[in-house]
């Protein structure tokens, strides 16, 4: 073959070239781009069989790389909703035709729609929290949803659990005095009230009283202050007690509750969902009556005020009057092999044979990294790299079309070797 394979294989050279140049030229493009991954051209020879006097010349194949594990640095912004993940794992987002792909490009902003897209205009994808905490689909994409934060205005939420733990004081005196057992009357130990939201978002506070009934037992007693009298600004209420009788048991040596009292119980809100208050970790020690923890869910109707975004990925509503609601669960994904992802235009990755199927979990957990709000992951091309690359491409690329130069001027020698 002698000529025509030295031509071929300076051809497959320059070309081999080309393809290392054109990388470095989508490189030095997309070095400001959030989220871009460097592609790399790495050659291998491919030899052909020779004999012994004669040498058979090969060519060069190329593989292009994109090193898509590389961790980038991180750019932070003002902006919750620009996010990055810092470790393993991508953000799961879908175009206009519903395909899912993976992304490390964060830069989500809110559109007309309300649904949040990053910069290639894909929609970020995420489990809604409006029937509780979702647990992922570990091997697919079911049971996600787009990112809407243009819905979540104006909300209310019904209280339907809180926690009241106190210190009820052990020294305390014994009332006698109650009607069958019944916080009825205005003899009381102690008293806390709380504030609950009803269906439409009213607030509804309630009275608790707790009462010393004998020694270790307290009894709770829960009324709707709204009843309460107008002179008084309490007993008698109007509608009398909201939860059934209670009574608390504790310890004597603990000062804990015993294992046979009631931890908890239900309170139905007037015009509203039911109610259970948990006292658990309440205690009767020789010390003042203490309100230890206080909490109860629920909200009044009220605008969004701004959005928060946790390191697991929870979307989290601020509303103007302080209530935080939990709206949304944005997962990560990721494949056995991150680096044979498949490419596509928006900075965007599809799974393939080579890098395996697509897993799904939270951030923080099953080996996943953290998602960082208000931060975006910069490209993770070196401008210097990639110059010094350009520069020995150039280089290879003439020292390549020299050796074709040589062979074409042989041939001519060879055909002129007739006249």
């Amino acid at each position: 073959m002698g000529l025509y394979g030295m031509m071929r294989t300076s051809v497959s050279g320059m070309a081999a070239q080309a393809n290392r140049l054109s990388t470095v030229a989508d490189n030095i493009a997309n070095s400001s781009t959030a989220g871009y991954k460097r592609a790399s051209t790495e050659f291998s020879s491919l030899v052909l069989e020779s004999g012994g006097s004669a040498y058979e010349s090969g060519s060069v194949e190329t593989r292009v790389r994109i090193g898509v594990s590389e961790q980038g640095t991180f750019k932070f912004t003002t902006s919750v909703t620009d996010l990055a993940v810092k470790g393993s794992g991508f953000f799961l987002v879908n175009n206009e035709s519903g395909q899912t792909y993976l992304t490390r490009a964060g830069s989500f902003v809110k559109d007309g729609n309300g649904d949040l897209i990053n910069a290639a205009g894909y929609r970020l994808m995420g489990y809604s929290q409006a029937p509780g905490a979702p647990p992922p689909v570990a091997n697919g994409t079911a049971g996600l949803e787009v990112v809407n934060i243009g819905a979540l205005a104006l909300q209310s939420d019904p209280s339907t659990v809180g926690n009241l733990f106190v210190n009820l004081p052990s020294n305390a005196g014994i009332e006698t005095d109650l009607p069958s057992g019944n916080a009825g009357t205005a003899v009381y130990t102690a008293k806390t009230s709380l504030v609950t939201y009803d269906n439409l978002g009213n607030e509804v506070t309630l009275d608790v009283y707790m009462t010393k009934t004998n020694d270790n037992e307290w009894e709770v007693a829960v009324y709707n202050q709204a009843d309460a009298d107008t002179t008084s600004q309490g007993f008698p209420y109007a509608n009398g007690q909201l939860n059934a009788p209670t009574t608390l048991l504790f310890d004597p040596t603990t000062g804990q509750l015993d294992s046979s009292s009631p931890t908890s119980f239900d309170i139905p809100i007037p015009n509203g969902a039911t109610v259970t208050l948990d006292m658990s970790q309440s205690s009767q020690l020789a010390a003042d009556y203490t309100v230890l923890d206080a909490a109860v869910n629920g909200n009044a109707p009220s605008e969004v005020e701004r959005v928060e975004i946790d390191d697991d990925g929870t979307l989290y509503a601020v509303f103007e009057n302080g209530a935080r609601l939990a709206t949304y669960r944005i997962p990560l994904a990721n494949v056995a092999s991150p680096d044979n992802l498949a490419p596509l235009a928006g900075n965007v990755f599809a799974s393939s044979v080579d890098s395996g199927d697509v897993q799904v979990g939270f951030a923080g957990e099953g080996g996943f990294g953290t998602m960082v709000s208000a931060a975006l992951e910069q490209s993770t091309v070196d401008l210097a790299s990639e110059l010094t690359a350009m520069i020995e491409s150039e280089r290879n690329y003439t020292a390549n079309s020299k050796v074709f130069q040589t062979g074409s001027e042989l041939m001519d020698v060879v055909v002129n070797l007739k006249r």
